[in-house]
């Protein structure tokens, strides 16, 4: 599988996804995060677009959003998040294991995620998923496996205030599993809305080093996998 070629196909779709500004439905507005939805064009589901601004620069925002440390302590909707192999400085795999959500309705799901950082001219950094498949790491007992459609985040300068950010989110997010649409539908906006935040509080918690200035290798990293247990919806 050619994963670096598949990482650069992501990236550009999630910047097609940011230029087109047709046919997306704000479904909700809260504590100055919007988020918007329309029909995926890739599978039986809605891809969402969620916005704001985020009071750093696109650059250490674009850093903080791809470095892994920390990410588990920061974003509230995951329990485990691990690199499982680093392909380039730019590009990983990554293992993540979501909490439940709507109060327990929807149970954790786990991700095997292509990830990459790429930057694009007037200081615009995207940072695409995707899922695919990784040998040694396929589905177990444990957890549904989920799979996110070309979703990232698109961080680029404030006009009006190069030192802050505006922040979109694109996720496409297929749950798996037995679920009802409207389950999925009902719940996403709330916790779209709450990881913005989570970002917002976390970046001002952890301050890291730009990544254009750390040195890195190649190397893979395998973590332990968890338990199995009985799947839920």
């Amino acid at each position: 599988m050619d994963y670096k070629a598949i990482a650069q196909q992501t990236a550009e779709q999630v910047l097609a996804y940011n230029q087109d500004l047709s046919g997306w439905k704000v479904i909700k507005s809260s504590k100055k995060v919007t988020v918007s939805s329309k029909t995926s064009r890739i599978f039986h589901g809605n891809l969402y677009r969620v916005e704001g601004i985020i009071p750093e620069s696109a650059a250490h925002l674009a850093d903080f959003l791809f470095k892994h440390d920390h990410r588990v302590s920061w974003d509230k909707s995951l329990k485990g998040f691990n690199v499982i192999h680093k392909i380039d400085s730019d590009t990983l795999i990554c293992h993540t294991i979501t909490q439940s959500f709507a109060m327990g309705s929807i149970s954790p799901r786990d991700f095997i995620d292509l990830v990459h950082i790429k930057h694009y001219e007037r200081n615009m950094d995207i940072i695409s998923t995707k899922s695919v498949d990784f040998p040694g790491y396929a589905p177990t007992s444990t957890y549904i496996r989920g799979f996110n459609h070309p979703s990232g985040y698109v961080c680029s300068p404030l006009k009006e205030n190069p030192a802050y950010s505006k922040l979109v989110i694109f996720v496409q997010t297929e749950m798996k599993g037995k679920l009802p649409a409207s389950v999925i539908e009902k719940s996403m906006p709330s916790n779209l809305v709450s990881f913005f935040l989570n970002v917002k509080d976390g970046i001002k918690t952890y301050k890291i080093p730009p990544i254009r200035a750390r040195h890195s290798s190649h190397s893979s990293v395998h973590k332990k996998k968890e338990g199995r247990s009985a799947i839920k919806p």
